[in-house]
């Protein structure tokens, strides 16, 4: 397997010098952060990945507020007990997107936590809990709890709540395949246990997190 180390220097390489590529380097939180936030602030960043899915980030984001408001705060009791008549309302106010299964997939994913805390008290436990060299197997988790965090929603909502994760964007794919991990797009179970295992060895080598390791990755090719 590529020693990590070649991977670095080329995207040292190819960034233009030490600063600039710390730069870009994800930092990711503390099992005792996560552990920390509220369980309002990940339904909220759940349902900000799951509106992004396929629109312009940007956009997304200048609506946050208006969704934080007709959601009362992404408060879990409040959302999960939201009559069909709330939902539908929100189909005509033009401050959030007017989206209908992605609408209603917060009131789905707010019951979903809420009978995830039967098994952990909040929902930071249930992520910082989980093992790094496990990764995959939580983004499979994710997909069979909550709704629309199939593919790769899961692995970007836990980018964005602070979850230590790689990710398989397509400039990930072709430098794995550029460094002879796998030759086409991990699609199966095996093919992402495959990948799985080289990013554990990768991050144990370099005393790096995931999120670094992708990132490094993608930066080691054009």
């Amino acid at each position: 397997m590529t020693a990590f180390q070649m991977i670095y220097e080329e995207a040292l390489l190819r960034t233009g010098g030490e600063t600039i590529l710390k730069s870009k380097l994800p930092v990711p939180k503390s099992r005792d952060e996560l552990r920390n936030l509220s369980d309002h602030y990940y339904l909220s960043v759940m349902s900000r990945r799951i509106f992004r899915a396929g629109l312009k980030h940007s956009m997304v984001d200048a609506k946050w507020p208006a969704f934080e408001k007709v959601f009362h705060g992404f408060d879990i009791d409040r959302v999960r007990m939201m009559s069909d008549e709330e939902l539908e309302s929100l189909l005509h106010d033009r401050g959030i997107i007017r989206h209908w299964g992605k609408i209603r997939a917060v009131r789905e994913n707010a019951q979903s936590m809420h009978e995830l805390l039967n098994e952990k008290s909040n929902m930071g436990d249930y992520l910082a809990d989980w093992p790094g060299e496990l990764i995959v197997e939580l983004w499979d988790d994710l997909k069979d709890r909550f709704t629309q965090l199939g593919g790769n929603s899961g692995p970007y909502f836990l980018r964005m709540a602070g979850k230590d994760t790689f990710l398989l964007t397509r400039f990930v794919v072709r430098a794995l395949i550029r460094w002879g991990v796998i030759e086409t797009e991990p699609g199966g179970v095996k093919a992402r246990q495959v990948v799985q295992n080289c990013i554990n060895q990768w991050s144990e080598e370099s005393r790096r997190p995931m999120c670094q390791i992708s990132m490094l990755l993608a930066l080691s090719i054009d």
